[in-house]
């Protein structure tokens, strides 16, 4: 029978505790026979009989699950403010769940509403030099205020000037971190986590409170930054790096991957020119990634997004009026399909997908703002 004074996340985490037994086997059974099915007493000789291959082990599991342990843990995820987001939870981001080993169980801390934005993992080197961490700050500030969210690792390096390059932006910031949420590694970074969450970002982890930092545990947390992601960007990486672990999750997972090139002497280099040799997409700036993606453009969640920001005195002043319609037009997706460089409409219409009228209406509105400029064969940038 069926108990059902347990909660969906309650058999969730049960099924997470079942050991030795692959991810994608946990989807399978729960889509063949139900969540709350595998944990039946009745049924569970049935059910679990037709699962070829379970251990004795895996099968007591199913019988008889340790929901002290499972209770203890919800405690302890509440205890360190963090809220648990199973696979069938509405916000569970969906990009995650195409991957072949997705996480059952997610611990969030932080705003859940990204989880399901549009991303671009950003890694590389924890021995950064100085100019690599300024190119990952510049670039994620400069994403970021394309309404991209930016995903890493919170990592020392390049993870660490990513965050940081996207606080303060409207889209915010996710750190998949490799420990339980009760602890942040590096220590040092405390401050970071917190700015994250103050700033309306997340910080979320597969692993249970009380987790501590393994070697193991961070190419596991990789696959999940990748996977969240629409491509993963490294910025500095050495041939052995973990950052090359992501991008290689990237690739299995049919994620795009782009590399900052640099100095062929700067050892930190090697990793990112041996990913472009073998045809990962050459980044010299933000607009060499925009330009890849048809990033999806919502002019009203812009809206309201910029008018909550606003403080109370401008929120129905002329000056919070010019503010809303600015904002509105930097995230417009439009303005994406405007390079730096001189840009032909005919290249703004292929790349926005918008019928010619309506390119060349908005293409004055964004000149009029002064955020494009006409020039003899087309548009060029100025913001």
């Amino acid at each position: 029978m069926i108990n059902s004074s347990k909660s969906d996340i309650e058999y969730w985490l049960a099924l997470k505790f079942v050991p030795r037994l692959a991810i994608h086997k946990k989807i399978a059974l729960v889509e063949t026979f139900g969540l709350t099915a595998l944990f039946s007493l009745n049924s569970k000789s049935s059910v679990l009989s037709s699962a070829n291959g379970l251990s004795v082990k895996q099968l007591s599991a199913f019988h008889q699950p340790n929901w002290q342990q499972i209770t203890q843990m919800i405690q302890a995820s509440e205890a360190c403010n963090s809220v648990i987001i199973c696979f069938d939870d509405t916000r569970y981001p969906e990009r995650l769940k195409q991957i072949y080993d997705p996480p059952l169980v997610l611990f969030l801390q932080g705003n859940a509403l990204l989880l399901n934005a549009q991303q671009l993992a950003v890694v590389g080197s924890r021995s950064a030099s100085s100019s690599g961490r300024e190119t990952a700050f510049t670039l994620c500030q400069q994403l970021s205020q394309q309404n991209i969210v930016i995903t890493s690792g919170l990592a020392l390096g390049i993870d660490a000037a990513a965050h940081r390059g996207a606080l303060g932006e409207s889209a915010g910031t996710i750190a998949v971190v490799a420990t339980g949420l009760d602890q942040v590694y590096p220590a040092r970074h405390r401050a970071l986590v917190q700015e994250i969450i103050s700033s309306g970002g997340a910080v979320i982890s597969e692993f249970l409170p009380g987790t501590p930092a393994k070697a193991g545990h961070f190419p596991k947390r990789n696959r999940i930054i990748s996977g969240l992601s629409l491509g993963v960007l490294v910025v500095e990486a050495e041939l052995k790096s973990g950052s090359l672990i992501t991008a290689r999750c990237a690739l299995e997972q049919n994620r795009e991957v782009f590399a900052v090139p640099s100095s062929i002497g700067n050892p930190l280099a090697k990793g990112c020119h041996w990913l472009i040799k073998q045809g990962a997409k050459l980044v010299e700036q933000c607009a060499d990634i925009i330009d890849e993606f048809a990033f999806a453009n919502n002019p009203s969640l812009h809206l309201k997004s910029a008018i909550e920001a606003l403080p109370p005195s401008e929120k129905i002043t002329n000056k919070g009026v010019e503010r809303i319609n600015q904002k509105v037009l930097c995230n417009d997706a439009l303005l994406a399909s405007v390079g730096f460089e001189i840009t032909p409409v005919d290249k703004v219409v292929s790349r926005s997908e918008l019928p010619v009228e309506e390119v060349l209406t908005r293409l004055t509105m964004l000149e009029l703002s002064g955020l494009v400029t006409a020039v003899p064969g087309g548009y060029i940038r100025t913001q």
